[in-house]
């Protein structure tokens, strides 16, 4: 049996540069870009280009890589959509399909959320995604997140309409779910 040891999230250091342009710049057309916003449009650059930007990266707090059996396999993030600071959404992607469906991604995802609703003054975060990535749907139920929209048939993924869905939780409900599990 192939044990995965837990996902650890850490800030991005130098010594990730390399892997992070591996996963994310490398390849014209990644697996992973099938699953996350695939109607958004994924350009892949050199080393050299990425090169000019690697240090941006580095120490972000809107960026932390997941880290599993010592090896970077995927990224979280977070954003605000709105200019008060009051709409945080999260994103997450591994970058490897050898570790999608492992519970990698809800492991990670959860720590994540945890620590930003440790260290930020949000009340809410939320995820969007579409409803053809029913595993996204799935971790972020898992981590606690319920619908709060669905647009319908606004994502055109391979010629199909899919619907925008959009997920969260507050953080009262957060800590809801962190009473019940340190209890159980």
């Amino acid at each position: 049996m192939n044990l995965v040891k837990e996902p650890v999230i850490r800030p991005i250091q130098a010594t990730d540069l390399n892997r992070i342009w591996e996963l994310m710049y490398k390849e014209a057309q990644p697996e992973w870009k099938q699953w996350d916003a695939p109607y958004f449009e994924h350009r892949a650059m050199s080393e050299a280009e990425f090169a000019h930007i690697a240090d941006t990266f580095v120490g972000r707090e809107d960026m932390w890589v997941i880290e599993v059996d010592g090896t970077v396999s995927g990224t979280v993030s977070y954003y605000f959509e709105d200019a008060g600071k009051e709409w945080l959404e999260v994103g997450i992607i591994l970058h490897q399909s050898k570790r999608w469906n492992r519970g990698v991604g809800t492991k990670a995802l959860t720590l994540w959320v945890d620590h930003l609703f440790r260290t930020l003054p949000t009340v809410r975060v939320g995820l969007t995604t579409w409803s053809g990535n029913e595993r996204m749907v799935r971790v972020a139920e898992k981590v606690g997140m319920q619908l709060e929209g669905r647009m319908r048939q606004v994502r055109v993924v391979r010629g199909e309409r899919y619907d925008s869905i959009r997920m969260g939780m507050l953080r009262e409900e957060w800590e809801d779910k962190r009473k019940r599990n340190v209890s159980n």
